[in-house]
């Protein structure tokens, strides 16, 4: 019995981190259809497809999904149209979220978030309700044994803004319109790029005192990043570290 206990319980995982990878390659590819049909089926000419590409491949995406969510992006395959939305609305202690999704069906979309901000305490908002407190900026994920100066060092070489350490790497931060050229510039650099992408970093953050808050806040957090159409989540509150607790 205890055999077969184990074998469940690693079937379990198996589904779980399948589930994951299942998860994950929808959103990658979602991107790439979209980044397809905005500016063509070119990485070489389209700097956006050519970095969901490599976000693609730093996932470990098939190549033959990735070249179907690229003919699906030009029309060259029939399949679902995408769009590029972005939510923002206020979370459990007043924080200040945005949500980036990629979706065909947008009052879907919103319906669901609408439901997930009420049902954590938080409310939807309108467009500007919170990201006058934000800038955008790209993200490069790296993985390096450099030193934190080395980084700051070829972060300014090639034309970035700053750089924070990671456990793995380093995150490389600089003007969205530089990100294409700063990540073939780490490239360039023999810097393992893992993920490229823009986000939106809080001007001023905000810290919440109560802890059924943050409980609340978190649950948001993780059924927003849940989502299938959802992409990319940011928010300007200050939660506890992990390792800490």
């Amino acid at each position: 019995m205890a055999g077969h206990s184990k074998w469940a319980n690693i079937k379990r995982r198996k589904a779980v981190v399948d589930a994951k990878r299942g998860k994950l390659f929808t959103k990658v590819s979602k991107e790439i259809i979209i980044a397809a049909k905005l500016g063509g089926g070119d990485p070489d000419a389209n700097a956006r497809l050519r970095m969901a590409i490599e976000n693609a491949r730093s996932v470990s995406m098939p190549v033959e999904n990735i070249k179907r969510a690229i003919l699906r992006g030009t029309g060259e395959l029939e399949g679902i149209s995408y769009e590029d939305v972005t939510y923002e609305g206020y979370g459990p202690g007043g924080a200040a979220v945005i949500v980036v999704c990629t979706t065909d069906h947008r009052n879907r979309s919103t319906q669901e978030l609408r439901a997930t901000f009420s049902k954590f305490g938080g409310n939807l908002g309108e467009n500007n309700s919170v990201s006058w407190n934000f800038t955008r900026a790209g993200e490069i994920r790296v993985e390096c044994s450099d030193s934190e100066d080395d980084m700051l060092s070829i972060a300014m070489d090639i034309g970035a803004d700053d750089v924070m350490m990671i456990d793995d790497g380093a995150l490389i931060f600089c003007q969205v319109d530089m990100l294409g050229t700063c990540a073939n510039e780490c490239g360039e650099r023999k810097l393992a790029v893992r993920e490229t992408r823009v986000v939106y970093e809080p001007n001023t953050t905000l810290s919440i005192a109560d802890a059924e808050h943050v409980k609340l806040l978190e649950k948001l957090l993780d059924v927003l990043d849940d989502n299938d159409d959802v992409q990319n989540v940011f928010h300007n509150a200050e939660l506890p570290d992990e390792d800490a607790e």
